[in-house]
């Protein structure tokens, strides 16, 4: 499974989620407008990736699915 290109796309994009969200979360908690900003820019993005990420699970696992049969 770990050899397989879609996993690692998979992959990748949940870690990219997960950064994305640390990264907003770290900017929430420091004052200012600039970071209040960024902080919902960043959330923005990370509801986007999120969405390619749940995108790219369920065409992993239609595909995997389909090799069954």
């Amino acid at each position: 499974m770990f050899g397989d290109p879609l996993f690692i796309i998979v992959a990748l994009a949940c870690l990219g989620v997960a950064l994305i969200l640390v990264l907003g979360i770290s900017t929430f908690g420091k004052e200012g407008r600039d970071n209040a900003m960024r902080s919902n820019k960043l959330m923005r993005w990370r509801i986007i990736a999120q969405f390619v990420a749940v995108l790219l699970i369920l065409l992993f696992v239609y595909i995997r699915g389909q090799g069954g049969q």
